[in-house]
């Protein structure tokens, strides 16, 4: 039988995670490898940062990673960065990671890859029909009917979205999972004491 395991209190655990970080990274950069149409990392990433990612890192680093992913895209494969809506719902979605930063639940972190692909949707076609409602669009009409023909028109592009949150999300914490039971252990997660993940 093996000894007890003595992980270190949540006030003594490292907050700097050079292996969490590196995942991030690595998720940020895949980025750039062509993909189906919404079938990214991003939004994954940003759970995982606010999940595993401890203090100011959980938003500096994948923030960091966005911008330098965004300036690469522009530069090379002329893609529009910096789009404030998309940058809103990463950060809901750091906040969202938060609520994973004590857990190794699967159906926990599943559930906030849901909830996370659902407010991204809800998000960014907000925002696509504010900025094509304009005078210097005008595809939609800005009212409730402009609105719901935005969302309409955002459907075709969710699943994307909910593949690529979910698929990215569950190989993240997997091989997070798996990565501190093996060569981190210092940057293991600390559950909350009386609960049993699943």
């Amino acid at each position: 039988m093996d000894a007890p395991r003595h992980d270190p209190a949540p006030e003594t655990a490292p907050i700097l995670r050079p292996m969490t970080s590196g995942l991030a990274v690595l998720a940020g950069l895949l980025r750039l490898v062509p993909h189906p149409w919404n079938c990214t990392p991003v939004g994954a990433l940003g759970l995982f940062a606010g999940g595993r990612l401890r203090s100011w890192h959980a938003f500096a680093v994948p923030v960091g990673v966005m911008v330098c992913s965004d300036i690469l895209l522009a530069l090379f494969w002329q893609k529009q960065p910096f789009d404030p809506f998309v940058y809103a719902s990463f950060l809901v979605n750091v906040l969202l990671g938060r609520w994973l930063c004590r857990t190794e639940s699967a159906a926990r972190i599943g559930l906030a890859s849901l909830l996370a692909s659902f407010q991204f949707y809800l998000v960014t076609n907000f925002g696509a029909w504010l900025q094509l409602s304009s005078e210097a669009f005008g595809t939609y009409t800005r009212d409730l009917n402009g609105l719901a023909m935005a969302y309409v028109a955002g459907l075709p592009f969710s699943g994307g979205t909910f593949v690529g949150d979910l698929f990215f999300t569950a190989t993240l914490f997997g091989l997070h999972a798996w990565l501190v039971r093996h060569a981190f252990p210092r940057e293991r997660v600390v559950p909350l004491v009386g609960q049993v993940d699943s």
